[in-house]
């Protein structure tokens, strides 16, 4: 009689074999309980390969693919479910070694039918032509591996015997031990605290906890999260151990296991281990406790598990560390890996493992915290931390307030335990490499890549643009540390219908009021050269905060990464310049650097040979050819031809007279730029000029995301002079897209500002009032109306006469990469305010130049 209602549980992400003779039910099992995609299936595999899923010959190569297929699943961690008879044990080792290979679980469900009643169901199957000796065999094989089959290093095996508990059975998932993602904090993860229970009664007080001799509660519920090593070498383990054992048992902590719990289990199992590191101190303190106590602290110790994931994924936590592989993962590959590092099997001079640093490869997106390694102070290095800052050496014992990254320690009452290298020691971490902070490697941008940020979605990275860019990258950008944002391309408004223009202002109101924004600001839009200043008070800042120690206090670069002056001595006046002239905001702001976007002007400071090679000799070209081709007209229409002749020689003529006209209008936009160097300094870098528009961020905020450009404008205004200051101002004017009278006004603006006789400037930039949130990354940043003279740099001197053909212009291409430049230059510099590791900064800004670049051949 089949057992009523029975459930069995397999792992949430793992891999699962059915088990089964032909006919017994398994891909029906399959679909009653997975998903199809979850399934991979032996016969499917065989119809891959030769078109026939009963063809036997294909078994070889079908299970080829197959096992490419399962592998790759576990790789990403997905839950898979293998649909083959598995009834002969080497085709079942093949399938637990690729689970254990992945780090993942593995049960097997065996589907355990009447020989008879799958006969029955084969010969009713037009598709199986075997006949019925096929299933005796397979039956034979079963039989002879259920003997052994839970040996074979299956998690669980679930025999279901008969049809009917086949048929009823129902199936849950069951998440490992490690994954309390559902955990969401706010957390306490304290470091290692090796029988220091004074210590470790202070900081549960510094940090809120209500603490009593077995237990301590936070009254706002923050859940402490220990990394292990609890035990050994300090003067009360018991105590320790009585705390922290209360707290887990009252819901109000977590603990993993650390190296010294592991031995110390073994040492009170009888096993035969070297009473060292502190071990015999564990052991004489706990003789002196009841027995029942004993128990419970082994049974605690041996229960802790390798790590916890936390919330969401966000969050990992493992007494010596884990690699981004190992997240999520039970085996004991993972096991070792938490609990002692990745070691190389040697020992250095002092005796200590030589281990690998893991800590400088990492480039997961979740925060791993640990110990193990005693380290002079807790420091980020690539979304990693250790924590163990030697408390039982006379150091200090450390928390992480998660989410709030922030370090809270006390110190050491005394030296309990001399250590072997000196705690003081720089970079101490056992005998890893110092470390350094996390900069960009190559493996982090060649290639195509697909990076997920906040405001622009899933950001696609082609290889030959990324080849490109790390030609500008490579050879010719600042020094990487300096460059934590790119500002992104700016779309132009749509087309306009308007008499005479290509943009318009009018265009980019109603795009904006259609996105359902419904205030915007109008800024000038200076003709010069996109710049980035990054400046910090000084060059102890500098070190401090970017990193740089080679006496340098900022960088001023261009929008690809670029110093304006390649000369080192220029470049650094630059940056002394900009830094003295918004020295106030230091103070103002609260911070000791400042991230700025603006324009260096003039446009010929860094354009020159542009304007010499493309510009000027088209001008001078028909400024010259033009006057004599309109005289020859003349002249030609003076010898007295025909009606017809003569009409089409004034059609001419007056043709040629417009584009003369054109051309010195050409000349006249881009000559507004240039700035002759008579009567300026002759220091290059006394003659420009910057023009602050937005201020970046600031120690510890994103600035640009957190204030309207109302408040940059003001900021930025107060510090900008008059005529022949460095600072020049961005003039602007706020729209108020329900008003006509605020939207007429802003369109009068922008004609004054653009007006060929008057200062003819470049146009305006229409932004929204504030900056839009990740929820609205389809609203354009901001909008250039360019006005009608200036585009005749743009397009060439004769566009007016094309207007009808430039009104077709596809902008769709322009506002997309608008917007994904803009989420992710955004997304870089919040992550550097953020204290994320420096390559991830890297690698968003790094994409904002692939997305600019132009491909190249990825096999040059």
């Amino acid at each position: 009689m089949a057992e009523e209602g029975r459930r069995i549980n397999v792992p949430e992400v793992g891999l699962v074999l059915l088990v089964g003779i032909s006919g017994s039910g398994k891909s029906t099992f399959a679909a009653r309980h997975f998903l199809p995609t979850q399934v991979v299936s032996s016969d499917v595999c065989r119809g891959l390969v030769a078109d026939d899923p009963n063809d036997q010959s294909a078994t070889k190569d079908a299970f080829a693919v197959l096992g490419f297929i399962v592998a790759t699943r576990l790789r990403r961690g997905l839950l898979t479910v293998v649909d083959a008879t598995n009834v002969q044990k080497d085709a079942r080792a093949q399938l637990v070694r690729l689970a254990k290979d992945h780090d993942v679980l593995v049960d097997a469900v065996v589907l355990d039918v009447p020989e008879a009643e799958a006969v029955r169901r084969n010969a009713a199957r037009p598709d199986r032509t075997f006949g019925s000796h096929v299933v005796t065999r397979q039956h034979r094989d079963l039989r002879r591996s259920l003997k052994g089959l839970r040996r074979e290093g299956f998690r669980r095996v679930h025999v279901l015997d008969g049809v009917e508990e086949v048929e009823s059975v129902t199936l849950g998932r069951e998440r490992s031990w490690n994954d309390r993602r559902d955990l969401t904090g706010p957390f306490d993860v304290v470091g290692d605290v090796h029988g220091c229970a004074g210590e470790l009664r202070t900081l549960l007080a510094t940090l809120g906890y209500d603490v009593r001799d077995d237990g301590a509660h936070h009254p706002d519920g923050r859940t402490a999260v220990f990394v292990g090593d609890l035990v050994d070498r300090g003067p009360d383990t018991p105590g320790v151990l009585r705390l922290v054992m209360g707290m887990v048992a009252a819901g109000d902590a977590l603990c993993v296991a650390g190296n010294h719990e592991a031995k110390l289990v073994r040492a009170l199992e009888g096993a035969d281990v070297q009473v060292t590191h502190g071990l015999g101190e564990s052991l004489e303190q706990l003789a002196a406790e009841p027995a029942d106590v004993r128990a419970a602290a082994l049974s605690f110790m041996d229960g802790l598990v390798s790590h916890y994931v936390l919330d969401g994924g966000r969050l990992v936590v493992a007494h010596a560390g884990l690699k981004e592989a190992y997240h999520g993962r039970s085996s004991g590959r993972v096991r070792s890996f938490a609990l002692y590092g990745d070691t190389t099997g040697e020992t250095d001079e002092l005796g200590l493992p030589v281990r690998y640093p893991w800590a400088q490869e990492y480039r997961g997106a979740a925060a791993v915290v640990y110990g193990h390694t005693p380290v002079p102070s807790a420091e980020w290095v690539n979304n990693t931390i250790c924590l163990d800052t030697g408390v039982v050496f006379g150091g200090a014992l450390t928390a992480l307030r998660y989410p709030e990254r922030e370090l809270v320690a006390v110190p050491a009452e005394r030296e309990w335990y001399a250590p072997v290298r000196p705690l003081a020691a720089e970079g101490a971490t056992g005998a890893e490499t110092p470390r350094v902070p996390g900069t960009l490697r190559l493996d982090d941008v060649a290639g195509t890549r697909w990076l997920e940020t906040t405001r622009a979605g899933r950001v696609k990275v082609p290889e030959e643009n990324a080849a490109a860019a790390l030609e500008v990258m490579s050879r010719f950008a600042v020094d990487p540390r300096w460059l934590v944002h790119l500002p992104p391309t700016m779309a132009p408004a749509p087309t306009s219908s308007v008499e005479g223009y290509l943009e318009h202002p009018s265009e980019a109101f109603a795009a904006y009021a259609r996105a359902g924004v419904t205030h915007v600001v109008c800024e000038e839009k200076h003709m010069g050269s996109r710049a980035i200043a990054v400046v910090c008070r000084d060059a102890a800042v500098a070190a401090r905060r970017f990193g740089l120690d080679d006496g340098t206090s900022g960088a001023v670069h261009t929008r690809t990464g670029r110093p304006f002056f390649p000369d080192r001595a220029q470049h650094e006046a630059l940056v002394a310049r900009v830094r003295d002239a918004v020295a106030p905001l230091f103070d103002e702001l609260d911070t000791d650097w400042l991230a700025l976007d603006g324009e260096l002007l003039p446009w010929s400071a860094k354009a020159l040979g542009l304007i010499r090679d493309q510009y000027a000799s088209v001008g001078a070209a028909a400024r010259t050819a033009l006057p004599v081709a309109g005289d020859l007209l003349a002249a030609a229409t003076a010898r007295g031809l025909d009606d017809t002749a003569t009409a089409r020689l004034a059609e001419l003529a007056g043709r040629t007279s417009r584009r003369l006209d054109h051309a010195r209008a050409f000349r006249d936009a881009y000559a507004r730029y240039c700035e002759p160097a008579a009567g300026h300094p002759a220091d290059p870098v006394e003659r420009v000029r910057f023009a602050p528009f937005q201020v970046l961020a600031a120690e510890g905020r994103t600035l640009a995301l957190e204030q309207p450009h109302a408040w940059h404008l003001d900021v930025l205004g107060r510090l900008t002079g008059g005529a022949g200051s460095f600072l020049t101002p961005t003039r602007s004017i706020a729209v108020d897209l329900a008003s006509d009278a605020d939207r007429d006004a802003a369109t009068r603006w922008w004609l004054d500002l653009t007006d060929a006789r008057g200062t003819g400037g470049e146009g305006m930039v229409v932004k929204p009032a504030s900056m839009p949130g990740p929820e609205d990354r389809r609203v354009q940043p901001g909008l250039k109306v360019r006005g009608r003279e200036y585009l005749r740099i743009i397009y060439g001197p004769d566009y007016t006469d094309a207007l009808d053909v430039l009104r077709q212009r596809n902008l769709g291409r322009k506002q997309s990469l608008a917007l994904r430049e803009h989420g992710l230059g955004v997304d870089a510099l919040a992550a550097f305010v953020a204290g994320e590791p420096l390559w991830r900064v890297h690698q968003l800004a790094f994409a904002v130049l692939a997305l600019e670049s132009e491909p190249v051949d990825p096999r040059l």
